[in-house]
């Protein structure tokens, strides 16, 4: 990449800089103003600790810009120095100084004597820790304690009543102390602050503002599709970072209308671990399953838009501090508890240990779904994509032979009513009109069974 010029900022520009920093504004937002970064402006406020530097200001008794042009020009006509103070209304003397200390009379200019002369007039006052050891070993040694440079500075005054060489003001140990350039106390010592800033920052700075820490062109929950909120159509997610021990964590993933529950392992908690295994977690779903994602306001999902990109999945959230709009997965979180309680390193729990988890309890029966469990109420929906997609297995096996094995092989165990791995799944009869109160309306088998009296125990047809 190619490397910017330096620029190098006028004292007009770093006088809006500070007028910028007074308002709270953060270095980036500054930095952006000379099409920067905040690395660009950060050394201008640290050689001061972020305290704007007091403006400097002339005498009104020294010469000005125009008296030494006065001063200049009268030496060019041969006047005396007498007669171009007397013009001024200065003392001889003065003007006598002025032309000694700027070359003499044949090489005075107005405008070099008048930059030297602002030149010469920085005289930084030693500060007085400096000048004083033992004041500052002293104040130190109570840093070090914890104290406040006001708890400092009264103690001081109780101590050394009447001694103002062992006296300093609050003021001045915080200057001392963000103002490394004093040389009196170490910038160790800022980490015994109350607030361990390297700067001194704004009354009016906050973190509280439109784009820190909130996630950028986040969807609101209301702009949901109504399927997902009448829960009339499946592949509507909603998830969430189930915490434990140790800065450990999983997410939970809970499908809105089956309650169908997946648990993914992941590393950490920053964006871009979570994304990454949502990615790869919702890869392995067909589409008719994975529709939308609702998730919270966490930090974690600040990379949504790559996540969307990447899966076509578009990803919704909560208003700010009301979680219970994904009430589904607050209430998933809170059974789960039962399996992982508070306090465990969930670290230490595999995928496939997760994974059992999930199983049991997909297999618990759910009042909100008339008693049956999550297991055999998505199992139809997983059928009819296995359906659809054994329509096809033909033409993918003359293309890619394994993968349309794979196909079929799943559709096989689907309609077998068996999981892929060969556990076998319960069985939920048809409804009959006449079941009467037993029966559960509205709700269908996953398969019709062949209509033959000719059956086995376990309700297989007798060959």
């Amino acid at each position: 990449m190619k490397q910017r010029p330096r620029i190098y900022y006028t004292e007009d520009q770093k006088l809006l800089m500070w007028e910028r920093w007074r308002k709270g504004e953060s270095l980036q937002q500054i930095a952006q103003l000379f099409d920067r970064n905040h690395s660009s402006i950060q050394r201008i406020f640290s050689e001061t600790g972020g305290i704007q530097p007091a403006a400097r200001c002339r005498s009104r008794r020294a010469l000005n810009l125009a008296e030494r042009e006065e001063i200049s020009r009268g030496l060019v006509c041969g006047r005396s120095i007498r007669s171009i103070s007397a013009t001024l209304g200065r003392p001889a003397s003065t003007v006598s100084r002025e032309i000694k200390r700027n070359g003499g009379s044949s090489k005075y200019r107005a405008g070099q004597a008048d930059q030297a002369a602002w030149e010469r007039a920085r005289r930084p006052k030693t500060c007085k820790l400096a000048d004083n050891w033992n004041l500052a070993h002293i104040v130190a040694e109570k840093l070090k304690l914890q104290w406040s440079p006001e708890q400092i500075s009264g103690w001081l005054k109780c101590a050394f009543r009447g001694n103002g060489a062992y006296q300093v003001s609050h003021e001045t140990i915080y200057r001392t102390l963000f103002i490394q350039a004093r040389g009196a106390l170490k910038k160790e010592l800022v980490a015994h602050l109350r607030r361990t800033r390297v700067m001194r920052r704004s009354r009016h700075h906050t973190q509280k503002t439109d784009n820190h820490g909130r996630i950028v062109d986040a969807v609101s929950i209301s702009e949901r599709p109504a399927s997902a909120e009448d829960r009339a159509v499946p592949g509507h997610w909603e998830g969430d970072l189930l915490f434990g021990s140790g800065g450990s964590q999983i997410a939970t993933l809970v499908e809105r209308r089956t309650r169908y529950v997946m648990l993914i392992k992941v590393a950490t908690k920053d964006t871009e671990t979570v994304i990454n295994a949502l990615i790869k977690h919702a890869r392995k779903l067909p589409h008719e399953l994975y529709r939308s994602l609702t998730w919270d306001r966490g930090k974690e999902m600040a990379g949504h838009k790559r996540f969307t990109l990447a899966t076509d999945i578009q990803v919704y959230f909560c208003d700010p501090q009301n979680p219970w709009q994904r009430g589904t997965n607050e209430n998933t979180n809170d059974l789960l508890r039962q399996y992982l309680p508070k306090g465990i390193d969930l670290s230490n729990y595999s995928q496939a240990k997760l994974n059992e988890i999930a199983r049991s309890l997909n297999e618990r029966p759910r009042k909100t779904l008339g008693y049956d469990t999550p297991s055999t109420t998505i199992l139809p929906i997983r059928c009819n994509d296995q359906l659809n997609a054994q329509s096809e297995a033909a033409r993918w096996q003359q293309r890619s032979g394994p993968r349309a094995t794979n196909v079929g092989r799943l559709y096989s165990a689907c309609m077998a009513n068996t999981e892929p791995g060969g556990r076998r799944l319960p069985v939920r009869r048809l409804a009959s009109p006449a079941a009467g109160k037993g029966s559960i309306p509205g709700r269908t088998a996953r398969h019709p069974e062949p209509d033959t009296g000719n059956r086995t125990s376990r309700g297989q047809i007798r060959q």
